[in-house]
């Protein structure tokens, strides 16, 4: 339990640095192109439907889901799917002694079995059976 618990820990202070990151990714090349679309600094100031005094900053919305899809796509991309990968090939090695019931039968199957049919013997009469 103390492993998960540090692992844990790792990938909470991993996440908030690669957040940082990715944050300021946005904030100073993404959102700042796609401003430029809409006549504004940034999208964070771009898109703003004022409604009876009350400021809608639609720019900022759509920055804040950028980012969202932008930090999910790194984190399975470089976390989630090299950590599967890893299970698969660990789990694979582990069973690979395990042979798999709806798999056909091969001639080495039914050889082997000849010979252990070939072993066993009768132990009253010490002969096969």
């Amino acid at each position: 339990m103390r492993g998960n618990v540090m692992d844990l820990a790792v990938a909470v202070v991993v996440g908030a640095a690669f957040t940082a990151v990715v944050t300021a990714l946005v904030d100073n090349l993404i959102n700042p192109l796609i401003g430029l679309l809409f006549n504004a600094d940034s999208l964070n100031t771009a898109l703003i439907v004022e409604l009876g005094g009350a400021q809608f900053k639609f720019g900022a919305v759509i920055a804040a889901v950028i980012s969202f899809l932008v930090v999910a796509a790194v984190v399975y991309f470089a976390f989630v799917l090299p950590v599967n990968k890893l299970r698969e090939r660990a789990e694979a090695r582990r069973n690979a002694g395990v042979v798999d019931e709806d798999a056909p039968v091969t001639e080495i199957d039914v050889l082997t079995e000849i010979r252990d049919l070939l072993k066993t013997t009768d132990k009253d009469t010490g002969k096969h059976v």
